[in-house]
């Protein structure tokens, strides 16, 4: 099912002139050529001047330089993307590592806050409670049907941002970007979609411009029996889609993944994706530290579908290593807003109880006289080599975790992931300051190079974006049946052998966002290679399988318009 991935060779259409200009899927602006014109009937509705696209991508730039905020930039980026798709996503690939931050975070975060306020066009599919009889009816009104990538969101846990509400569709529109931009998948084959259940957001529910569903969140078995709903509506309409699942809440995250992982293809980017990225990190800089990573003790702080997550592929990557379960279970230790996560101590969400430290393991390090140990206590016990973080808690890393940590360790790994940057668990300046200039820190929102005692840290950004565009396009072209545990781990070591020695001298731990689609190729082309071999989709012979993955990969450029009818027509 991977035919035509690219898009078509051209469009041919019975539409002609102002409808060419106003649909963003055939709109060319000054690009259409004087035939095209002619043909097309857009003569006299055009100046007389023919641009080609790389001067149109100079104007855009020249547009976007002179707005006095990322806000507005963003703004005028969405403008773009509602007005000529292809220009758009040129300008995105030509200047990826400029404009990720606006197109997604943090900028992203502060325009679903103010969604309804600043929208000035909506893209996707909006679902609410009362489309659950015809989530089918809904889907066929998209104007692609051949949709291969879905990027779903119920709008609770937008980032570290909570409940937004309607505003968070400004997240799957996002995510989509990056898997065309970053991997090279055709605009025609992506949907985002909204599951508008309400919110429990009182200030949108109170704003009369609000454009959301306006009732509190359904829950419980109504909850359950529409995600059922949606579930079975991609499945009947578009059945060769990958779904994302997007900033779900963890009380709904972790069950929906299970109940649906095995009967269709999906995953969870903020469990697995987020897993996979992190999980990339701490390979890179075992390249460094050049120790194993069956000798690693990891600090989480945070037990949501980011830590837990990571600290799952974590052991698989430890296991595949050598490592025992017993092993595995002595090399980690978990805090949750509650505490340490222990044997004896009561929680409430299933995906917690895997974490727990068992009293034998709390014995081990000198942990099980302590009622409530603090994260500096178990530091000094523990003597985590590796510290994660996913509160959405500023501050959280202080001078004395760190500084402890820097004590027993001579390369700490330091990895506060929270987003946007304004939620990070410390600044990359602070871990490289406490720990003497030794940490080597990742984040997951952007941070510029730290300069410390005259040498130069650069910063990588665990971004989610380095292997989710991947693993969906591989995803797609392989046609596996499910996305498991073992995709992400795949995803985890390409992207750790990507990193450049360069990059790693410089203390950097993923690879520059420049270099996005050409990591996202790499991913895809081993996950092909790991179905393939695995039998868990079509068969694609070693040598073919790289031809294979740049042929299903669109560059975005102007196709010819062809009219295939020559009779008037009006609007």
């Amino acid at each position: 099912m991977t035919s035509n991935l690219r898009g078509p060779n051209a469009v041919e259409t019975r539409k002609r002139g102002i409808w060419l200009l106003k649909n963003p899927a055939t709109n060319k602006g000054l690009a259409f050529t004087p035939e095209e014109r002619e043909q097309c009937r857009l003569d006299g509705l055009l100046p007389v001047t023919v641009h080609l696209i790389e001067q149109q991508v100079e104007l855009e730039l020249e547009h976007l330089h002179e707005k006095g905020s990322d806000l507005e930039r963003y703004i005028g980026l969405a403008g773009l993307l509602n007005r000529n798709e292809v220009l758009f996503y040129r300008v995105l690939v030509e200047h990826l590592a400029e404009l990720m931050p606006i197109v997604y975070t943090p900028t992203v975060g502060e325009a679903c806050q103010r969604f309804s306020h600043i929208v000035r066009d909506m893209r996707g599919i909006w679902l609410t409670p009362e489309d659950i009889d015809r989530i089918p009816e809904r889907l066929r009104n998209y104007p692609y049907q051949d949709i291969r990538l879905i990027v779903v969101t119920d709008n609770e846990r937008i980032l570290g941002l909570g409940d937004l509400g309607a505003g968070g569709m400004g997240i799957p529109v996002g995510k989509l970007a990056l898997y065309v931009a970053g991997a090279g998948i055709h605009p025609s084959k992506v949907l985002p979609i909204s599951l508008d259940v309400g919110t429990n957001n009182s200030a949108l529910l109170e704003d009369p411009l609000y454009v959301g569903h306006r009732a509190r969140r359904i829950s419980g078995a109504a909850y359950d029996a529409f995600i059922e709903a949606f579930v079975e509506g991609v499945a009947d309409v578009f059945p060769h889609a990958v779904i994302q699942w997007e900033d779900f809440h963890k009380r709904n995250a972790f069950r929906i993944l299970e109940n649906y992982r095995h009967r269709i293809r999906c995953f969870n980017d903020d469990i697995q994706g987020t897993a996979g990225v992190a999980v990339a990190g701490i390979l890179a800089a075992l390249r460094i530290t050049e120790l194993p990573i069956t000798e690693q003790r990891v600090l989480f702080i945070g037990a949501g579908e980011a830590c837990t997550g990571i600290a799952r592929l974590l052991g698989a990557a430890m296991r595949e290593a050598g490592s025992t379960h017993g092993e595995i279970e002595a090399s980690r230790l978990v805090f949750d807003s509650r505490g340490l996560l222990r044997e004896g101590v009561e929680v409430f969400d299933d995906h917690k109880r895997e974490l727990m430290a068992s009293r034998a393991v709390l014995a081990r390090y000198g942990l099980d006289g302590s009622d409530q140990p603090t994260p500096e206590e178990v530091i000094r016990q523990f003597r985590p080599t590796i510290l994660v973080g996913a509160t959405a808690t500023p501050g959280t890393f202080t001078r004395a975790m760190i500084q402890e940590m820097a004590k027993h360790v001579e390369r700490p790994i330091v990895m506060p992931l929270s987003n946007p940057t304004s939620k990070t668990e410390c600044a990359p300046r602070e871990a490289i300051s406490w720990s003497g200039g030794r940490a080597l820190v990742a984040t997951g929102s952007p941070f510029p190079d730290v300069i410390h005692e005259g040498e130069r840290h650069v910063i990588g950004q665990g971004n989610n974006v380095f292997v989710f565009p991947g693993i969906g396009l591989g995803a797609i072209i392989s046609e596996i049946q499910e996305i498991d545990e073992e995709i992400f781990l795949v995803a985890a070591r390409t992207l750790a052998d990507f990193v450049s020695d360069e990059r790693l001298k410089q203390g950097a731990l993923y690879p520059d966002q420049s270099e996005l689609r050409n990591v996202s190729a790499r991913i895809a082309a081993a996950i092909v290679r790991y179905a393939s071999t695995r039998r868990l989709g079509r068969s694609v012979a070693d040598e073919d399988v790289n031809e294979l993955v740049s042929e299903s990969t669109w560059f975005p450029d102007y196709v010819p318009v062809i009219s295939s009818d020559q009779s008037p027509e009006r609007l």
